[in-house]
């Protein structure tokens, strides 16, 4: 499986961004979709998942009411709308995906996509 991004890029805090990710190989059709994100000298973490069936949604408090995750299965791709962005959202964005519920852990999540900057100025 491989999983692309697109959609990183540099906004004034209050913007929004859109990250988008491609997934190749094989279906993902069982598994969760999400996102984590990882700023310099953190560790990685879970910002917003979507279950295969696309019933259930899960987010970091941080990011709560501000991120929608969708999915569309028929294109392999999950998608994340960030609005109201903030300076501390700054990170680099992985796309992820894991089978059955996704884990909020990031050493146990199964694929991986490469990263994308979001970079959030005040």
């Amino acid at each position: 499986v491989q999983l692309q991004a697109f959609g990183g890029g540099s906004v004034q805090a209050g913007g929004s961004l859109r990250l988008s990710c491609a997934a190749s190989g094989r279906a993902l059709s069982r598994y969760s979709m999400g996102w984590f994100r990882q700023s310099p000298g953190k560790e990685r973490e879970f910002v917003a998942s979507i279950s295969w069936n696309l019933r259930a949604t899960y987010y970091a408090g941080s990011v709560k009411g501000r991120f929608t995750i969708s999915r569309d299965n028929a294109k392999n791709t999950v998608s994340l709308q960030m609005n109201s962005l903030k300076p501390e959202d700054t990170a680099v964005y992985y796309c992820a995906a894991d089978p059955g519920a996704m884990s909020a852990i990031a050493r146990s999540i199964e694929y991986w996509g490469q990263g994308t900057q979001v970079t959030v100025s005040s």
